[in-house]
């Protein structure tokens, strides 16, 4: 019913930057929280970043001032920026979207299938 594409992940010499995009499409009716999430190998799932319906965003302490989240709610996508990248930062990344389908549904959560995201030293 809902599905979750990332794109934009790839290679990047520590230091450098990447943006991400998740779009969001079918059946949706309202979109409540977006957020990214990462994990390494090895390494439970993290939340990397948050942004509310509202705009409000929150992120882990490892990425304040260097990662930006924001949404185009009008399109339904949400972005990652991510700037000085850190060969610690490495890590599949996955968008989830919190989703109505219609205006008598439970919100439900869906997810991306991850884009792999490689900083070099």
């Amino acid at each position: 019913q809902v599905q979750l594409v990332e794109s934009g992940g790839g290679l990047v010499q520590a230091g450098g930057s990447l943006r991400l995009s998740c779009a969001a499409s079918g059946s949706i009716f309202s979109i409540n929280a977006m957020r990214w999430y990462r994990q390494a190998p090895g390494k439970q799932r993290e939340l990397v970043a948050v942004v509310s319906s509202t705009g409000m965003t929150d992120y882990v302490d490892s990425v304040k001032g260097r990662f930006t989240i924001s949404r185009d709610s009008a399109q339904n996508t949400v972005y990652l920026q991510m700037s000085s990248l850190k060969p610690e930062d490495t890590a599949v990344y996955y968008c989830n979207a919190v989703v109505a389908t219609d205006s008598h549904s439970y919100y439900a959560s869906y997810w991306g299938q991850g884009t792999q995201v490689t900083v070099s030293s």
